[in-house]
């Protein structure tokens, strides 16, 4: 089996930030439904279609799946340029690295998922939103969430 291998993000690192490790290649079949249960499939879908709802010009793409020391996960698009992001029922609209707004998407597809009752994501939900206060584009993420 594969290690998940670290990848720099862009976080603020001070000591007892949370870390993340792409999930390798591998493991990439276990992760959905390790991470989703039996809603795996939902949840994979929840994801792409808010990305489709929050970025008009997203077309597709590859995804890494990323683990959280503190027990969270996301999916991230794989992509250099940044994305336009507009979220119409808070009125949000930006710019954001495809991470952070792979965050945003992941979050915005969790907490679908747990107004649909799958409660089990509580603890999801929290990891990463706290992964996404030390990232530095913290204050664009909880902006598009709000």
């Amino acid at each position: 089996m594969g290690e998940a291998s670290p990848v720099p993000s862009p976080v603020h690192t001070a000591p007892g930030a949370i870390t993340c490790s792409v999930v390798p290649g591998d493991e990439r079949l276990k992760f959905l439904p390790r991470v989703f249960g039996r809603r795996y499939i939902q949840g994979e879908t929840a994801v792409f279609t808010w990305m489709r709802r929050l970025c008009r010009n997203y077309k597709g793409g590859f995804w890494d799946f990323v683990d959280l020391s503190n027990g969270g996960f996301y999916l991230r698009l794989v992509r250099d340029e940044p994305l336009a992001i507009c979220v119409s029922t808070n009125d949000y609209v930006g710019a954001m690295s495809a991470d952070a707004a792979s965050i945003v998407v992941s979050l915005f597809a969790i907490n679908e998922l747990l107004f649909d009752g799958a409660h089990e994501l509580d603890d999801a939900y929290y990891a990463l939103r706290d992964y996404a206060m030390q990232h530095t584009e913290c204050r664009e993420i909880l902006r598009a969430i709000d």
